[in-house]
Order: C-alpha cells, then structure tokens, then sequence
C-alpha cells in the first residue's frame, strides 16, 4: 500500500504526525516499506502524537498486544505515564479466560496497577463515573469477524457512550483473520438486536473494527456518534488471512484459540446454539466438528462430500467425550472460496434431519431465543421445523449479502 493511500482519511493532526514519523530515526517502518503493522505499532511510530496532553482510556484483554507481543496496556503506559488512567475489559475479562456468556467482575490490573471495568457485567456500556478520567478512549481488541462474536458489540456501546459524556473515541485498527472478502450471511432483524447481534451488518462482514467504526458512525448504528479516529495497520489487504500477517495468534477466548478457529466458529456456531448436539467444545478442536446423536458419520461425511464445497474436506468421527454422538469433522482451507455460512446452514440441516429433528425438540426456552439472536431472526428455526430445503434458506440471504458488500465500499480502508 502506497504511503499516500496509507494516510488518506485519516483525520489531519494524525496524518500529519504519522507522517512525520518516517525519518531515518523512527523505530517502525511506515507506508513505503514491506513491513506488517499493527494500528498500535503505526500510533507507537508516530511518537502517540494524537494523544498527546490527554487523559486515555484503553479497552483491552490478553490480545491487544503488538507485533512483538508486549501489551498494548503496557506499551501505552510507557509512553504516557499517568496519562493512561483507566481500563476496560469485554466478556472473558482481561486475561480471556472466563467462560462466554459469565459475567466479568471489575479488577485491578496486575501489570498497570490500573483499574480495569468489565464492560460484560452489570453494565455493558461504559458509565460516566468510569469515563470520568477520560478524554479519549482507545479500542484494541482482536476480532474475529462474526456478527455474533461480542467484540465488536462492546465498540459499539462504547463508541455511544464516548458521544454521551463528550469523549473522543479511537480504534486502534487489527486484521479479519478470516480476510476482507467474505461477506456472507443473513441481515440482522431489529426484532432480535441483542449483544450477540448489535449491528446491521451480515453474519460475516469481512471488515476490520476500524472500518466498522466508521460505517457505523457514517451510518447511525449507534444512538450518538463520538469524535472518531482511526489508526489503520500497515501492510495489510483484503485478501490476507492471519497465516499472511506472521503474527503470532492470541487466543481471543477459551473456544478460538488456533489462528483458524474463526473459520470454523463461522462453520458450526449457528449449530451449536442448539440443544442435542456436537461441534466440539471441550476438545482441543473446539467448533472443527459437526454431529448429533445416531448419525451414521461414514454417510455424512460421504453425502457432504459428494457436494464437492471448495476448500473444505469431511471425515467421520465418533464423539468420545459425548458416547452415542457422531457426524463429521471439517477441514477448511483458510484461502477456500466456500460460502461458510451456506456450509453452517447446511451442517445445521443435515443434523437436525439425521437426527430425527431431537436438537429442536430439545431447544427450549432460552436456548431457542439465542439461537434467533445468534442467527438474527427466528427464520432460520422456522425453516428447520418446516423442513425447508438448504439451498432455499441459502437463497434468501443471497441478495442481503451483496448489497451489503457494495454499501460498505465507501468505509473500506483497505484494498
């Protein structure tokens, strides 16, 4: 990406100070070079010029550390000293160990000596007494590139709050381990926003935080739009997957924790919001498996792989965690061209039927109303129970999906 490229759009104090840290003394390499930057390397490079004489929040957890791995927390404190005053952690907690769905109690962190507020607690959206010493709040967490995955509902709140209590908001920008190029998936229903569904984009968005933030803010996702900023990575593009980054991954939560997992949660979530059924969890592959109870795996694996779906490959398997449990195990290609989430669709379907329809006669309740959440309406549920065929539930999200990807164009940073 070329230098010029690299610093249009970016708001003119930063630009300007971004720019002026490309001489022979700067640390990191900026636009012009072939090196790979996070947005915390690129604001570290330009000396944290745009926050400078300010009072900056952070929202963080163990993946908001730079290409070197030191955390972004501590990489800041360094360099503002007392400036940095205060943290802000989403569900699974700074240390990303909680369980999903657990609510986060606030801390102090042991590396900062800061507090930390839990944005997945009694509130999820930061207070005025927790912005009281902010003028600016930074976010820095790695997201995964699902509508569901919360992350991205915890900048949205934020960004919100910031518009409220007249507080700057910056994204320090990271890439899409599953690339900018898919954007597959069902429309959100305003019925069923939620946490796991905060904004109208499709299942897969293919965008970075940043480029959210700004669609969003363009868009009026959010109630009130904050003073935003951005700091884009350098030396990423759209069809870059994590492998292509050289960094080292950091699990984002207890289940993602390969540079692929993305993929596959993208694959088998939606099934795994249902009842009487299994995708893995509590194994070392978490979300790599597709199954239910008295499926013939070898039949499975053998129908789904007469469907010849590029860059994904079946094998059977028995559950030996969950005895009377079998199905398939995937293998998917990071560079694969498959829709994923057809293939969730289809797995979805399949299980249900060869398992006689048993995961939603067991999905009550509340399970039931997350899976509409999770899916963003309660379409997908009424097509199971009335059996509609895969590849119609596939072609009614079809269209959503590709004037999706040409409303985004004009917020994409990246090529």
């Amino acid at each position: 990406m070329h230098r010029r490229n690299f610093l249009h759009g970016l708001p003119p104090a930063l630009a300007a100070a971004l720019a002026s840290c490309s001489s022979p003394g700067s640390r990191l390499a900026l636009p012009g070079s072939s090196s790979f930057a996070l947005g915390i390397d690129v604001l570290a490079a330009s000396g944290f010029a745009a926050l400078r004489n300010q009072r900056v929040g952070l929202i963080t957890n163990q993946t908001s550390v730079n290409s070197r791995g030191i955390p972004s927390r501590v990489v800041l404190q360094r360099a503002l000293g007392r400036n940095l005053t205060t943290l802000f952690t989403p569900e699974h907690g700074l240390d990303g160990r909680e369980p999903a769905g657990l609510k986060v109690p606030s801390r102090r962190d042991p590396l900062t000596g800061l507090t930390a507020w839990s944005l997945y607690g009694d509130s999820r959206k930061p207070s005025p007494r927790m912005l009281a010493n902010v003028d600016v709040l930074l976010f820095d967490l790695q997201d995964i590139g699902s509508r569901s995955y919360t992350y991205i509902s915890t900048m949205a709140l934020a960004m919100e709050a910031c518009a409220e209590n007249r507080r700057g908001f910056m994204v320090l920008d990271r890439p899409n381990p599953i690339g900018g190029n898919r954007v597959q998936g069902p429309p959100l229903n305003p019925r069923w926003k939620s946490f796991v569904g905060q904004i109208p984009v499709p299942y897969l968005h293919g965008m970075t935080a940043a480029e959210l933030a700004r669609m969003g803010n363009a868009r009026g996702w959010w109630k009130a739009r904050p003073a935003l900023r951005v700091v884009p990575m350098h030396g990423w593009n759209r069809s870059m997957v994590w492998r292509d980054t050289g960094l080292r991954w950091t699990p984002t939560s207890p289940n993602i924790p390969h540079p692929e997992s993305p993929l596959y949660y993208a694959a088998t979530g939606i099934l795994g919001g249902l009842d009487g059924v299994d995708i893995g969890i509590g194994t070392p592959r978490p979300f790599e498996f597709a199954g239910g109870m008295g499926i013939d795996p070898h039949r499975f694996a053998a129908d789904l792989s007469a469907l010849r779906l590029p860059g994904v490959r079946f094998h059977p398997y028995h559950s030996q965690r969950k005895p009377g449990f079998a199905g398939v195990r995937l293998s998917i290609d990071p560079r694969g061209s498959t829709d994923l989430i057809a293939l969730a669709v289809i797995l979805t379907s399949e299980v249900v039927r060869r398992s006689n329809g048993l995961p939603l006669r067991q999905s009550t309740g509340d399970t039931r109303t997350l899976f509409h959440k999770v899916w963003g309406s309660d379409n997908l549920w009424l097509a199971l129970n009335s059996r509609t065929p895969a590849n119609r539930i596939i072609a009614g999200f079809q269209s959503y999906a590709r004037s999706f990807a040409a409303a985004r164009q004009p917020f994409l940073i990246y090529s």
